[in-house]
């Protein structure tokens, strides 16, 4: 198979009641690891670079890298993601480079930090939209901004996140404007504000309602059942890789993430992309860690870097298998960039919000 749209598995998703996990990358070895759980658990992958990742591992590397996972797994379809462009031209460069999917995070103005008026996150989302459909790939907008229920504030990711003191306005979308917002747009998903954050640090205590807005996916669902919805910084942090660092030299404090049954929740109620990073990193982290400290006079980096795709993998697997995207690759038709072009140019693939209703 070759990189696909990443439009044709969130279709696959829904038709299918699933969730796919979009892992974030940035080197070999967090690809091996994606692709190695992908392969055992028969899931389709989409990989997502965030512009932080595209300038550390440099555009060429990461394409290449990406290719290479094509080619060693042909019988798996593939989407190849810009996670949080911060303006169009981060979205037409994606493009120039591979990707088959880009993210207009317009929610946030272009230097990545001041919260944008609705105003402009339309007319720079559907710019990007129109362009990115001529060629057949597929666009995630975003509406409401992450942040923190229990802060009031937002947070950063290779420098992209809110600054300073936000609003419950801004902080949860609104289901009446987020019809709005797919109607004007044509976006294929949106990512939604419900209360998490990038980043390890998101609850200082196990998520409830009141910190962790599931309900508001369903109301969303409810007015736009025909929308991919999609969940970011929606690592579980798991307390036994805490624990794990902690005991090999770490300082993790406690810490909260998003607990596996809320975002089945959500994927009861129209999430088909489940953004995780987090906890990736976490693996790696603490395999390093256990590797340096079982043996410290050991300096050959593959001693490090092996475990860590051990470790990562099995988080990789476990998440396939808890979203419901395990045992689907092989069951996906293969369609190409031009044939979803020529899909957009009929309209085809509207976004269709007729069936929404004021509940």
């Amino acid at each position: 198979m070759a990189l696909v749209p990443m439009r044709l598995l969130l279709d696959h998703a829904a038709e299918n009641d699933y969730g796919l996990p979009a892992y974030n990358v940035n080197n070999m070895e967090q690809i091996q690891a994606i692709m190695q759980a992908a392969a055992e658990t028969n899931s389709p992958v989409i990989l997502q670079a965030s512009r932080g990742a595209r300038q550390y591992a440099g555009e060429s590397f990461l394409r290449h890298l990406i290719l290479a996972a094509v080619e060693t797994y042909p019988h798996i379809p593939i989407a190849m993601h810009q996670d949080h462009g911060n303006s169009p031209a981060t979205c037409y460069s994606a493009m120039r480079h591979g990707f088959t999917s880009v993210m207009m995070d317009g929610s946030l103005e272009a230097d990545g930090k001041t919260p944008a008026s609705f105003e402009y996150n339309v007319a720079v989302t559907s710019e990007v939209v129109k362009v990115a459909h001529s060629i057949g790939v597929s666009v995630e907008g975003e509406l409401g901004c992450l942040g923190s229920l229990e802060t009031m504030q937002g947070d950063k990711e290779d420098g992209h996140g809110a600054e300073g003191k936000l609003t419950m306005e801004q902080l949860l979308t609104d289901p009446d404007q987020a019809v709005e917002f797919v109607e004007a747009t044509q976006v294929d998903a949106l990512a939604i504000a419900i209360g998490t954050s990038h980043g390890a640090y998101k609850f200082t205590r196990k998520p409830t309602g009141e910190i962790l807005a599931i309900s508001r996916i369903e109301e969303i669902h409810r007015r736009l059942p025909n929308t991919h919805l999609v969940m970011h910084g929606s690592s579980s942090v798991p307390e036994d890789l805490l624990a794990m660092i902690n005991e090999y030299g770490g300082k993790i404090p406690e810490t909260y993430g998003v607990p596996v049954e809320e975002i089945q929740k959500g994927i009861k109620s129209g999430v088909r992309k489940v953004n995780i990073d987090t906890d990736n990193r976490l693996a790696i982290t603490a395999a390093f860690r256990e590797a340096a400290f079982k043996d410290p006079s050991n300096f050959d980096p593959r001693h490090f870097l092996k475990p860590s795709i051990k470790y990562m993998k099995k988080v990789c697997a476990d998440r396939y298998n808890q979203f419901g995207s395990a045992g689907h690759a092989d069951k996906i038709k293969v369609q190409t960039l031009d044939e979803f072009a020529a899909k957009y140019a009929k309209g085809e693939l509207s976004a269709s919000t007729k069936a929404a209703v004021a509940v």
